[in-house]
C-alpha cells in the first residue's frame, strides 16, 4: 500500500511539473486553459492527499505535510479567486502553488534518503522508464487538448449571437420581444 501511495504522489506530481508551464507561458487563457487547468488541480489535489499518507522521512508529521494542506488550500483558493473574476490573485495562487510543487519535487528527487534516489540507485532502468512513461502520458493530453478542444469560449460566442443591429448586447427584454427566427 505504501510503495502505491508514493507511486500516485509521484505520477501526480510529475503530471502537476509538467502541465504548469503550459499553463503560465501559454498567452491565450481560453476553454484549453480551463480544460488542462482542471487537470492540473485534480493533479493537485492528488498530489496534496497522496503527500499526506507519506511518513517515509521522518515517521511523523513534517513540514512538508504542513506544505501539502497550504498548497491544498492555495489552490483551492486559486480556483475560487478565477470563478469570482479576481484573475491577478488566482495567477498568484497557482503560480505560487506551481513553484512549491517544483520545488518539494527538486527536494524529493536529489535528497539522499528519499525513494527517487533509492529507486534511481537500485534501479535507474525502471526510474527512467516510468518518467518517461509518464512525460510521454501528460504530452499526448496536453497535445490533445491544445489540437482537439475548441479554443472559443461559449460565452463569447452566445454573446455575438445576442447582438443587436447597433453591435450593442440585447437585454433580455430585446430578446421577449423580438421576432421568432422561422426558417427559409
Amino acid at each position: 500500500m505504501f510503495s502505491l501511495v508514493i507511486a500516485i504522489h509521484a505520477i501526480a506530481a510529475t503530471g502537476v511539473v509538467l502541465l504548469g508551464p503550459i499553463q503560465i507561458l501559454r498567452r491565450t487563457k481560453d476553454r484549453r486553459h480551463r480544460f488542462i487547468g482542471r487537470s492540473w488541480v485534480v493533479l493537485m489535489y492528488l498530489v496534496c492527499t497522496s503527500g499526506m499518507f507519506i511518513y517515509s522521512l521522518t515517521g511523523s508529521f513534517t513540514l512538508f505535510h504542513a506544505l501539502a494542506i497550504w498548497t491544498f488550500i492555495s489552490t483551492t483558493l486559486g480556483v475560487i479567486a478565477i470563478r469570482r473574476g479576481n484573475v491577478r490573485r488566482h495567477i498568484g495562487m497557482m503560480v505560487g502553488s506551481y513553484l512549491g510543487a517544483l520545488v518539494a519535487g527538486i527536494f524529493a528527487a536529489v535528497v539522499p534518503g528519499r525513494e527517487i534516489p533509492q529507486l534511481a540507485v537500485s534501479d535507474p532502468g525502471l526510474l527512467w522508464s516510468l518518467v518517461a512513461g509518464i512525460v510521454v502520458a501528460v504530452t499526448a493530453w496536453a497535445i490533445f487538448v491544445l489540437r482537439f478542444v475548441s479554443g472559443h469560449d461559449r460565452e463569447t460566442t452566445t454573446a455575438k449571437t445576442h447582438e443587436g443591429a447597433g453591435g450593442e448586447p440585447l437585454t433580455p427584454s430585446d430578446l421577449n420581444n423580438a421576432a421568432p427566427i422561422t426558417a427559409t
